[in-house]
């Protein structure tokens, strides 16, 4: 499988996918020499350069945790599938490495967390998840462009791609509803590119990702907006613009 790209192309850079993929990883795991990698509820990037993470409380890091007393090796894995049933639903993964430390007031950090992040399980911190800390010396990235390491100052000074809590919704209601207007969209790939079927793969402030699953393999190709967008009414416009119907009123998702 490969991505149609260029550098010409408008994109959100490595730093912004890795911030967006924080908020949307729906799969994470933390590993761990000496055990088997355990899954994690919460990944929040909390400070200057740690990632709180939320772990069972029973796990077996947290005992390694606890014994280290300057901290402990870890890789936390993130990965982001599509939220529509593609032949291979993996469209990012992110392996954030650092040391892991115990966190001194784990229900204090909870819930400083849940203001801006209100997750259920930060509520269980202190009962059954406990609450560590990733202090991060290292980023990497994946996706169908290959791997790249990321500076991990670039990735504290990014920030998420601000379609990233609605792309979910989006993206589904574009496969259920708009058939035609990822086909629409779809004309603008070299028709030599076109054969298989044509799905929508992912939204972002730059642009849509379209997948296009063939009998040959699974291609990507990036269709960038005319301009960055920043809102939903704009979102909506840049891809009736793609699709060559700009309707004043644009896509409206039902409520």
């Amino acid at each position: 499988m490969h991505t149609t790209t260029s550098t010409a192309v408008p994109a959100p850079t490595t730093a912004e996918r890795v911030r967006t993929a924080l908020i949307r990883a729906d799969t994470t795991h933390l590993a761990v020499d000496g055990c088997d990698p355990i899954p994690t509820t919460v990944h929040h990037l909390h400070t200057d350069d740690d990632v709180a993470i939320v772990v069972p409380a029973n796990s077996t890091a947290v005992a390694m945790a606890r014994r280290a007393a300057t901290g402990l090796p870890a890789v936390l894995e993130l990965t982001d599938h599509s939220p529509l049933a593609l032949r291979n639903p993996v469209r990012s993964l992110i392996w954030l490495s650092g040391i892991l430390h115990t966190v001194e007031e784990p229900r204090l950090l909870a819930a400083e967390i849940a203001e801006t992040l209100p997750h259920p399980e930060l509520l269980d911190v202190g009962h059954r998840s406990e609450l560590l800390r990733l202090s991060l010396s290292s980023v990497v990235a994946a996706d169908t462009t290959g791997a790249e390491a990321v500076n991990v100052v670039d990735v504290l000074e990014a920030a998420p791609d601000p379609f990233a809590a609605l792309e979910t919704a989006w993206l589904e209601h574009l496969e259920a509803e708009h058939a035609d207007l990822v086909v629409r969209i779809a004309r603008r790939i070299p028709e030599a590119q076109r054969g298989g079927r044509i799905r929508p793969l992912g939204i972002d402030r730059y642009g849509v990702r379209l997948r296009i699953e063939s009998g040959r393999g699974d291609h990507d190709v990036r269709i960038p907006f005319g301009e960055p967008v920043a809102d939903p009414s704009a979102l909506s416009r840049a891809l009736r613009l793609l699709a060559g119907c700009p309707f004043r009123n644009g896509l409206h998702m039902r409520s």
